[in-house]
């Protein structure tokens, strides 16, 4: 069978990866951390609001009661957020959505949703992306949703478009292959650069050009909690970076080159790893040895990126941008199936403080198959501590414990 080349490669590197792996572990090793000032906790009573880590549970965290982050936090009852006001609090940040003409149906519930629970109050500006240009339908009916301003923006075709490097016979070939190997979207290009898109060109955009902060909202997903502060001011005020609600593990067989190569680029950049790195939380090879082996030293564990509530000033960053560009030029976005959802965990966990990194815990969530489902007055329409909807092998997909162990539950 036709091996596609990243992974020819891999036999040829194996030595440089052990004594790189030998490099870091014993030079800079990882300190797991929680939020700043707090205790870390090892028992499986540590309190959901507190930030502690959980070595071992014996329940979901959810089922216990869940509160606000903690303040400073900003209200739209004690501060001005009406959507035309030349003073409102709102900060630099959009509502952020890549989606097609065709899928104005899914996501019109889903606008409607995180307008009732959260921006009816705040009026964050939306901001639409498609690598075609909006038809009238989709605009009208998108800002008669909300009273927030509506943007929509074609992709350029260089930032769209498979690179000029990317050999269209190896991508045929190598999508056979993935093809073999059950992987999901094999194939679909359009799959391929939205992935791309995703992972480090949507923030080089020029109608973001002037944006920091942005949450990500895609079609067909719901929520369920009414949210009573300004989310993007949190992240700002309490220094985060990042924020995520649905921790999960990826299929290796789409990623086998991605860790290989992230280790390749450490060696060339160790000054980009943090010191309050989550190291272990990507090299875990106790939960799932199996995928560990497959993805050939790393855990698969990565942040679900259809809920992202981040700073862009991370991915504008010198550590990123050389690890993007890295990736890029190896080629996996196309020959194999990187997503921007490990692509984005990994950078993170490699080179951004983890105390920087927030669990949204009390933001009610669902993208098919799996929630992020608190126990809180606030939530309505999900089940307190409900992980997923299915069959019961996708328990095993939950890498929040793997989370909570090794940075903490802030």
């Amino acid at each position: 069978m036709a091996v596609a080349r990243p992974i020819r490669f891999l036999g040829a590197v194996c030595l440089l990866l052990v004594f790189v792996l030998i490099y870091i572990t014993q030079f800079h090793k990882p300190t797991t951390v929680g939020l700043p000032g707090q205790e870390s906790s090892s028992s499986s009573n540590s309190d959901v609001n507190s930030g502690g880590k959980i070595t071992h549970w014996d329940k979901d965290p959810l089922l216990d009661p869940v509160g606000e982050p903690p303040e400073p936090l900003w209200r739209h009852t004690t501060s001005d957020y009406s959507p035309d006001s030349p003073n409102s609090a709102r900060i630099n940040a959009t509502l952020l959505s890549l989606v097609r003409n065709e899928e104005l149906n899914e996501l019109i519930p889903s606008m409607k949703e995180l307008e009732a629970i959260w921006n009816s109050k705040f009026n964050y500006p939306w901001t639409f992306f498609n690598d075609v240009p909006f038809t009238e339908e989709f605009k009208r009916r998108t800002q008669a949703v909300t009273k927030a301003q509506c943007n929509y923006h074609v992709i350029p075709k260089e930032h769209w478009d498979m690179p000029p490097w990317i050999s269209k016979e190896l991508y045929e070939e190598s999508a056979k292959i993935l093809e073999e190997n059950k992987v999901q979207y094999s194939g679909k290009i359009s799959y391929n650069k939205m992935c791309r898109w995703n992972s480090g060109m949507f923030y080089r955009h020029p109608a973001l050009q002037h944006i920091q902060y942005y949450w990500r909202v895609e079609p067909k997903v719901k929520f369920f909690c009414d949210v009573d502060y300004d989310v993007f001011r949190y992240m700002q005020d309490h220094n985060k970076t990042y924020g995520w609600n649905i921790n999960l593990f990826d299929a290796p067989e789409s990623i086998p080159s991605l860790w290989p190569e992230t280790i390749k680029f450490l060696a060339a950049h160790p000054e980009h790893l943090a010191k309050n790195n989550a190291m272990k939380w990507l090299v875990d090879n106790e939960r799932r040895p199996d995928i560990n082996m497959k993805a050939h030293g790393y855990s698969t564990c990565h942040f679900w990126t259809n809920f992202e509530i981040a700073d862009m000033s991370f991915w504008r960053s010198q550590a990123y941008e050389d690890y993007f560009s890295h990736l890029d030029r190896a080629g996996g976005f196309f020959y194999e199936r990187w997503g921007d959802a490990p692509v984005h965990a990994i950078a993170l966990g490699l080179f951004e403080d983890a105390s920087k990194i927030h669990w949204f815990k009390d933001i009610g969530y669902n993208h098919v198959p799996f929630y992020n489902c608190p126990n809180s007055p606030k939530c309505h329409g999900c089940k307190a501590g409900q992980f997923y909807a299915g069959e019961s092998w996708l328990q095993r997909e939950d890498c929040r414990p793997l989370w909570f162990k090794y940075v903490g539950m802030g």
